[in-house]
């Protein structure tokens, strides 16, 4: 028997406890890292850094990715125990209510994963209330969805992948009526953006009066964070007995065949149609968030989701977060795509790819109830 395959220096064994204190490692660069940017970013709110200097671009009231940076925020204070960072991170929190009342979807990517990561936290349960209740009185019966909204520019009648998790979720909080519409949400999105024939993703349809729902060219089909954004609200409602009752069982099976497809690329490229074309971290990492909640899933699933978020993660860890002595500031999540299309910040530190990582590396050592964010 070869090293390779035994037990010895470079076997599994040895080939785990790489791998534990790897992400080891980058949990604590991660979390040293969000110390840094709140230092560096103030009362804004960061969106981007560059690759070679880690310097922020940032946005007043946050846009889409506010709750990120506030979760961020709640996951290092959940890291350390420190009172001061439970204030910053409640205090960023705070700053999120104005979109309680936005027309957008992307409420739930803002108010769900800024304020679920607080735990027990009365401001941000409070916060969390309203939000699930404003999102149940934005939802369309007739359409079976919350539209996607205007709140940030563009028409208002699209059904978006990320338009999903995160709303569902609030909309399973908001009672009997919610779980109703979140079961509702899903499962139109489902058949939207699968509903390819033969089945493919699409993930963004506009509603026409005339001729129904129509795909949109942006994102295009191939678009990374597409298939990682509907794994994730797949994964969410799996995980609420209640909901997953209340879903097509077959369509939920079919949903994942094709979003589990095997052979894929660990870090995948921002468009599988331009694979020379730059890479996605920030899809790996909810990808591996994903995974790691449907591990949690009884069923012939759970295994490989659990192998395959792990070798996510530690690739990750290993290959695309900085370190010490690398001549830029530790703890950056390298190599995530903003928008392909638009040349728009296509190799660097994205705020969600962050919060994703530092999400599932955290749960991965216990930091967090990863079925519980």
């Amino acid at each position: 028997m070869s090293a390779g395959m035994g037990m010895g220096a470079g076997g599994p064994a040895a080939g785990a406890a790489r791998a534990a204190t790897g992400t080891r490692r980058a949990l604590d660069a991660v979390m040293g890292r969000v110390a840094v940017t709140a230092s560096d970013v103030g009362p804004r709110f960061p969106l981007y850094a560059e690759p070679d200097d880690g310097r922020w671009t940032t946005t007043g009231r946050g846009s889409w990715t506010g709750g990120f940076w506030a979760g961020l925020l709640w996951l290092r204070a959940r890291y350390t125990g420190d009172e001061a960072d439970r204030s910053a991170a409640a205090a960023c929190t705070a700053r999120l209510e104005p979109w309680v009342g936005a027309d957008t979807a992307t409420r739930g990517l803002i108010l769900w994963y800024g304020t679920a990561p607080a735990g027990d936290d009365a401001g941000a349960a409070a916060l969390r209330a309203r939000a699930a209740r404003a999102v149940l009185a934005a939802h369309d019966r007739e359409l079976g969805i919350v539209p996607w909204g205007d709140a940030l520019g563009g028409p208002r009648m699209l059904a978006r992948v990320d338009g999903v998790p995160g709303t569902v979720s609030l909309l399973a909080d908001a009672g009997a009526q919610g779980l109703v519409a979140a079961a509702a949400h899903l499962q139109r999105h489902l058949d939207l953006c699968l509903g390819a024939n033969p089945p493919a993703l699409r993930p963004a349809l506009r509603f026409d009066a005339g001729a129904g729902w129509q795909p949109c060219e942006d994102p295009p089909p191939g678009w990374s964070r597409g298939r990682a954004w509907l794994l994730l609200a797949v994964a969410d409602a799996l995980l609420r007995p209640g909901l997953a009752a209340a879903l097509s069982a077959a369509r939920l099976d079919e949903a994942l065949e094709l979003l589990l497809r095997p052979g894929e690329f660990v870090v995948p490229a921002a468009d599988s149609a331009r694979p020379d074309g730059p890479l996605d971290t920030s899809a790996a990492a909810i990808t591996a968030v994903a995974l790691m909640k449907l591990a949690r899933v009884p069923g012939p699933r759970a295994g490989r989701c659990a192998d395959r978020a792990g070798a996510i993660l530690s690739c990750l860890a290993e290959s695309h977060v900085t370190g010490r002595g690398s001549g830029r500031p530790p703890g950056m999540l390298l190599d995530g795509c903003y928008d392909a299309g638009k040349g728009l910040a296509v190799r660097h530190e994205l705020i969600w790819g962050d919060f994703f990582l530092a999400l599932g590396l955290a749960a991965l050592h216990g930091v967090v109830d990863i079925t519980r964010v």
